[in-house]
């Protein structure tokens, strides 16, 4: 079975390669991103099957990014977790889309559970 990929994107370099490796040793394939004014190209390119976007980030805050992901039909079917350390940070990544949201620091079998729970329901609910 092909591992499921998964795109990350936080402007913060230590965070990414904490979860890429966090993600790699649980047998999902990571891609990082830093810029989130990449990450629309970068999703199309990678063909991820889900989507970890910090909230806070310059240029293009995640929240405008969810927007984004859901506003363009070829990508908008993928889960995104949106990850902040801010405490309204839920209510902002649930009214831009998100499909989920866990406050940093957060806890990394939380953070795998998230991403199992969503990639079950996402092949659930597209068979047919």
């Amino acid at each position: 079975m092909e591992a499921k990929k998964i795109m990350v994107c936080d402007d913060d370099q230590g965070v990414l390669d904490v979860i890429e490796m966090m993600l790699d040793s649980s047998g999902y394939t990571a891609f990082t991103e830093i810029n989130s004014t990449n990450l629309i190209s970068e999703i199309k390119k990678n063909e991820p099957d889900l989507i970890l976007l910090d909230l806070w980030m310059p240029v293009l805050s995640g929240d405008q990014v969810v927007r984004a992901i859901r506003a363009d039909q070829n990508i908008s079917h993928l889960p995104v977790i949106i990850l902040s350390a801010s405490r309204d940070g839920d209510d902002i990544a649930m009214e831009a889309g998100a499909d989920a949201f866990l406050s940093k620091p957060f806890d990394m079998d939380e953070l795998i559970d998230t991403i199992e729970d969503l990639l079950k329901n996402k092949k659930g609910s597209m068979s047919v």
